[in-house]
């Protein structure tokens, strides 16, 4: 069988395996080649019935990262090499047809986008969206249809009556909940939340939150959870992964990297949460991200690490395994190149 397959994963399978992926913007003006390195050898999985947190400052290629995984990518953004593969296909995501991918999205991989208005058409009233989004995947008759679609948003705090309405009628909160609810109701094994509770306030974005670990576990979904919000994260997802200038640089359970993060990028992320009564100066990090066209050789963070060494300047480190479960890519967590190993430190740039 092409395209989709028919077999559920089992308990502990995973859902989606990346391997060593690559996706570059590649462009050409005025006869000079230009390539932005977006996405640079990712190897990472993600479990059924599992939040995977993907967290890093803007312009660390997370978008460029979902996208590709997505098969959503257009050019500029191209997939330069490495596979993505979801256990309800029988092939890599980029080898499938249009009419393939079409099949897939929605019914087995669905995205909870940055913003309700990228999903929402402004002139159409709501139910239209489920009928263009739903209706092709549930096979049911036109009443059984509706009463499907409203039993579903009521399972999700939802009013009927929200169908009627077009999306600038809605509050921002509603709004999010309806794209929670077009990205749920045929039950895909795999989601993709893009900053779901951006520009949302935080008792908002409270329920919403609540809602996608709600659903989540009615469904036994995984989730790709998305944002720059280390604070979502810890309360959200139950592994996590750090990117940084295109690369993962860590990778753990949530609750292990938040009380034993190895890798000093990590560490500023998790230090610059507010805490309660504490009213200490959060030191900004140093420098900027580097430009993907033309990156630092070695790892590419040592131009703004307090911990860079001689070989941090020469080499990229590998992601290995330092712990159970837990993933690092960085010289000076390793035993045997950190403080304690051969390589002296270096004066940081």
């Amino acid at each position: 069988m092409s395209g989709p397959s028919t077999r559920a994963p089992r308990a502990g399978e995973p859902v989606l395996i990346v391997d060593r992926l690559r996706a570059y913007y590649q462009m050409k003006y005025f006869g000079i080649d230009r390539e932005v390195k977006a996405v640079d050898d990712i190897s990472l999985t993600v479990n059924r019935n599992e939040i995977y947190g993907l967290a890093g400052e803007s312009s660390s290629g997370k978008t460029s990262f979902i996208k590709t995984i997505a098969a959503a990518n257009r050019p500029p953004l191209n997939v330069v090499s490495g596979s993505v593969r979801f256990s309800f296909l029988d092939r890599d995501i980029h080898a499938l047809s249009q009419e393939q991918l079409a099949a897939t999205r929605w019914k087995h991989l669905s995205y909870i986008m940055q913003g309700s208005m990228n999903v929402l058409n402004p002139v159409r009233r709501i139910v239209h969206s489920f009928v263009d989004f739903a209706s092709p995947h549930l096979s049911l008759r036109k009443g059984d249809f509706q009463f499907a679609v409203e039993a579903h948003l009521k399972r999700l705090h939802l009013e009927p009556s929200v169908l009627r309405a077009y999306p600038h009628e809605l509050s921002g909160g509603m709004r999010q909940r309806v794209t929670i609810a077009l990205a749920t109701i045929c039950k895909p094994e795999f989601i993709i939340a893009d900053e779901p509770t951006t520009a949302l306030d935080v008792v908002v974005q409270k329920g919403v939150l609540g809602m996608i670990r709600e659903i989540q576990r009615e469904m036994g979904s995984s989730i790709l959870f998305v944002t720059h919000d280390m604070a979502v994260h810890a309360n959200m997802t139950d592994r996590l992964g750090i990117m940084y200038a295109g690369r993962l640089v860590e990778e753990a359970p949530t609750a292990e990297l938040f009380a034993n993060p190895l890798h000093p990028y990590t560490r500023h992320l998790i230090q610059s949460l507010p805490r309660i009564g504490d009213t200490s100066p959060k030191k900004a990090l140093e420098g900027t991200p580097p430009n993907l066209s033309a990156p630092p050789p070695g790892c590419r963070f040592h131009p703004r690490c307090p911990l860079a060494m001689d070989i941090c300047r020469r080499e990229a480190p590998e992601l290995a395994t330092l712990r159970p479960g837990h993933r690092v890519a960085c010289f000076a967590a390793s035993p045997a190149v950190g403080p304690t190993g051969s390589d002296a430190p270096a004066e940081a740039a």
